[in-house]
């Protein structure tokens, strides 16, 4: 049942703070609560339906895709499915090629993202309120499925800046007022770790967020510690942005008392799918297409491995269509015993970000080193290897903006992070191949493989 509080902050001040900023976040997550029952073929048809609509808005008003359509001879008015297959993927370097062209001719209010991306690959890309009124609704909805709302008290294992804007402070305010507490992730430090156990014991959340293998470390620590926190009232762990192991589930599972809810997706791509009760990782496909192709980019079937490839219906104002997420998954076609029609992805072979370790043995979630290059102007790949306590290499393909002042930030920062005697070694490589796998290992440490728990989950990107 949930506390007075808890429905304060979800039935009035959560969707105030939405109305402010003018999304439509309570009546889109409302419609996601009744879809997700409806029939496969009723599901299916509300989709392509969307999906038409979304293709005659992005042919008139995108430049790229109205050119595209021509260029192809597709008209977007047409069956939605086979205008979707007749596209081709969209990857980083044509949303970097072509950005501009990319943004609807009637737009509104835009946000501007920069993200790294699991392939160590920086991209530029917008938001407008409709992609983010989805993905905002589409994680209230899972989160509800957990018996567990907005407003229940709720610690965020996740990245942090060092420094907080204006902007930061008033989300630290809406946190705070929707009982929801940030531990940064980026220095797992014995010393923070218990400051983190000792907080989660005194907090008592109903339901902790982060990443998998950060959660898993602070639970390790506990239970090497001696502390209970299985007792305490946690109904839930969520987990997303890396690939859940079954070690890390178990141990945050058993630690805490609680199970783990995985979750699939990426800040460019979009929240893709969430986990249910059942066990079930379900697409929220109201706006959201997934296909898993081969090599050639052809489409796997039910049950074959292929790379994700998304489509992101909410997202007329900037568009993702097909686009290439790097991660390996598969897709079925069974019906979830929980009872929801939403589709299933069985298996995400996706990638997952090492720690690093500092000179004075502080534990930190790579993403920490990640930040300033993938800020860092004409920075086109990285790659970074932590070789030892006392050196991290750092290989880098930038044009012509990237410059020595550049070099210099990478190095002052990393040295701010890992120790001011470690030498940081940054070179200019032509280009960085990807592992034989085909895939891209953006931060490497050969101390976390032969040491981290994590390396027990095989954490492999």
């Amino acid at each position: 049942m949930r506390s007075m509080y808890t429905r304060l902050a979800s039935g009035i001040l959560f969707p105030l703070h939405e109305k402010i900023k003018r999304h439509d976040t309570v009546a889109r997550r409302r419609s996601l609560e009744r879809s997700q029952w409806w029939p496969r073929e009723q599901l299916a048809a509300a989709q392509r339906t969307r999906l038409r609509e979304f293709f005659v808005h992005i042919g008139g008003r995108v430049a790229y895709y109205r050119d595209l359509f021509g260029r192809l001879g597709v008209d977007p008015r047409g069956d939605a499915m086979r205008t979707l297959a007749a596209l081709p993927l969209l990857t980083k370097p044509l949303i970097r090629q072509h950005g501009e062209r990319l943004i609807a001719s009637d737009h509104g209010p835009l946000t501007r993202y920069n993200t790294g991306g699991s392939s160590g690959e920086p991209l530029i890309f917008y938001m407008g309120r409709d992609r983010k009124s989805h993905d905002v609704a589409a994680k209230w909805r899972a989160t509800r499925w957990w018996g567990v709302d907005i407003g229940d008290p709720e610690l965020v294992v996740w990245g942090s800046p060092i420094e907080l804007k204006s902007q930061d402070r008033i989300k630290q305010l809406r946190d705070g007022l929707l009982r929801s507490r940030l531990l940064p992730a980026f220095e797992m430090s014995p010393a923070n770790l218990d400051r983190y156990v000792e907080t989660i014991r005194s907090v008592r959340p109903a339901m902790l967020f982060g990443y998998p293998s950060s959660l898993a470390l602070i639970a390790k620590h506990a239970s090497e510690g001696g502390v209970e926190l299985g007792n305490i009232g946690i109904k839930v762990a969520f987990v997303t942005s890396e690939r859940l192991y079954p070690d890390q589930r178990r141990t945050i599972s058993t630690v805490f008392g609680c199970p783990v809810a995985n979750g699939y997706g990426a800040r460019d791509a979009g929240f893709i799918a969430h986990e249910c009760p059942a066990g079930s990782l379900h697409i929220s496909a109201e706006d959201i297409v997934v296909e898993t192709v081969r090599e050639d980019g052809t489409a796997t079937s039910y049950g074959e491995a292929g790379e994700i490839v998304v489509t992101h219906m909410a997202t007329a104002d900037f568009p993702f269509v097909r686009y290439r997420t790097g991660d390996v998954g598969v897709l079925s076609d069974r019906v979830c015993d929980c009872g929801r029609t939403l589709p299933i992805l069985a298996e995400v072979q996706g990638r997952t970000t090492d720690f690093v370790v500092a000179r004075d043995g502080t534990i930190m979630h790579g993403l920490a080193l990640i930040y300033t290059l993938r800020d860092l102007p004409g920075v086109q790949k990285f790659r970074i290897v932590q070789q030892s306590l006392d050196l991290t290499e750092v290989q880098v393909v930038g044009d012509e903006s990237f410059r020595e002042e550049h070099v210099a930030r990478i190095v002052d920062d990393f040295k701010a992070r890992l120790g001011n005697d470690v030498r940081v070694s940054v070179q200019r490589v032509p280009d960085i191949l990807p592992e034989a796998s085909g895939k891209y290992r953006y931060v490497t440490s050969k101390l976390t493989a032969q040491r981290s728990p994590e390396r027990e989950c095989h954490a492999d990107p």
